[in-house]
């Protein structure tokens, strides 16, 4: 695994080796052992699976509060999508910018989201599936989003945004006053 942090501290792109014969492919999705400078003593407590049919559809920006924020690993095994990552972490050098990331099973390419960040994704081909490692498990009360179209944020989504749930479209704006996530 090539393991490349990307601008938001904490962030990482894991490219992973695809092999190939005639039969077909083998891709290792995870590997503790090669991700524990990354992981460090957290262990993946949850495996979650979305399917988004229609292009141009975003999802997100999810995440949970202390104390159960969690660290995200995400992959993408059917389609392509573009995968974004927000700093809300207090204090951060990079407090409020976000990164993308195009992922697709093709590529073999995962991006590790950090605790105190949002993650968000938009499908850029029709059936895109993605794979989500969480090292804690989904707590309702702790659940937070933000708005996709947020003037603070200023994300450029490379296709006009669709089919947003009724959830995602109610997200507040960022307050004046958020100072960020304390972990």
């Amino acid at each position: 695994m090539n393991v490349i942090e990307t601008p938001i501290p904490g962030a990482y792109v894991v490219h992973t080796r695809k092999l190939g014969d005639e039969r077909g492919t083998f891709t290792r999705l995870f590997c503790a052992q090669s991700l524990a400078d990354i992981i460090g003593p957290r262990q993946i407590m949850q495996i979650n699976q979305s399917q988004t049919l229609r292009t141009g559809t975003v999802r997100g920006l999810h995440y949970q509060n202390p104390p159960h924020a969690e660290m995200k690993l995400i992959r993408c095994i059917r389609g392509r999508v573009w995968d974004l990552v927000v700093d809300l972490r207090a204090a951060s050098p990079t407090f409020l910018r976000w990164h993308a990331q195009e992922l697709d099973p093709r590529s073999a390419t995962m991006l590790v989201i950090p605790e105190g960040c949002a993650h968000g994704f938009q499908a850029m081909e029709p059936d895109s599936e993605l794979i989500y490692l969480h090292t804690a498990f989904y707590t309702p009360a702790s659940e937070a989003g933000l708005r996709h179209d947020d003037p603070k944020l200023a994300i450029r989504w490379p296709l006009p945004p669709v089919e947003l749930s009724p959830r995602d479209k109610s997200h507040p704006l960022i307050p004046d006053d958020f100072a960020g996530i304390h972990l």
